[in-house]
């Protein structure tokens, strides 16, 4: 059975560039159908202070307002986004870098979570899957970046990366063929959700939110478990939380009811 990856990479990982360069050679050989989406990080969070802005956030969410949302895309959409597809064009592999709003792959309305105003911060309400496949069928591999167009005023918001990577999982799962799984993949820094220093092999949705509400789970892993579930209530085949050495199969695997661990 044929396998479609979404892999998701945080932009603090990607300040390092031995980080950068071991991935994309992972990358490079990869043989599967794959979409890769990236966050911006700590680099977007320096070219902040650069620009006199400061940086705020809630439930592991940036707060963007108008004018940070200007810098967020540049650093995000083109200095991070390009150097992810000229190390990987470098190594072998074609390449597209985008952003949400190029050919309005991504749609979005603003996101207020329990009514908090983030600003320019987006929900994903549609992905054009169709074209995503497209770019696949091509032999190109799509870097997303975590930039969406607003469905009702034409405006570039936000979005956690996280959640870019849940919906177009969850948008893959919905078009694809029977015969073709879906995984999604969240690489960190870390090898997986850790309690007392240890990766936790797999977690339900009851385990995650209690981890939440007594702060075992907290910052940007919020956000990321939050989104595997919604990916796996959306059909997603399997999800999983990994470091580049789990990229192999190990990590936290994200179920909703303590089922076995899918297998290939």
């Amino acid at each position: 059975m044929e396998q479609i990856t979404v892999m998701k990479v945080g932009g603090n990982e990607l300040d390092a560039p031995a980080f950068l360069e071991r991935l994309c050679g992972i990358l490079s050989a990869w043989t599967s159908p794959l979409i890769l989406v990236h966050g911006g990080g700590k680099e977007i969070t320096a070219a902040l202070e650069r620009y006199g802005q400061s940086s705020s956030f809630v439930e592991g969410l940036r707060v963007t307002p108008p004018e940070s949302m200007a810098v967020m895309e540049m650093v995000v959409c083109g200095s991070v986004n390009k150097r992810i597809v000229a190390r990987l064009s470098t190594q072998g592999r074609p390449a597209l870098g985008l952003s949400g709003v190029d050919l309005g792959v991504l749609r979005c309305v603003p996101h207020r979570p329990g009514g908090v105003d983030l600003g320019r911060v987006g929900a994903i309400t549609l992905v054009d899957a169709t074209m995503l496949q497209a770019m696949i069928g091509m032999g190109w591999l799509p870097v997303l970046a975590p930039v969406a167009l607003g469905q009702t005023d034409g405006l570039a918001y936000n979005v956690n990366a996280d959640h870019v990577a849940q919906a177009v999982a969850a948008a893959l799962t919905n078009t694809t063929t029977s015969d073709r799984r879906t995984e999604l993949v969240f690489v960190s820094n870390v090898p997986g959700v850790l309690r007392e220093g240890q990766v936790v092999a797999q977690l339900t949705a009851i385990e995650i939110e209690q981890g939440i509400q007594s702060g075992a789970i907290s910052g940007g892993m919020i956000p990321k478990v939050r989104a595997a579930l919604n990916a796996l209530e959306a059909g997603v085949t399997a999800v999983r939380i990994t470091n580049l050495d789990g990229l192999s199969g190990s990590g936290t695997y994200i179920t909703m009811h303590g089922q076995m661990r899918p297998t290939a």
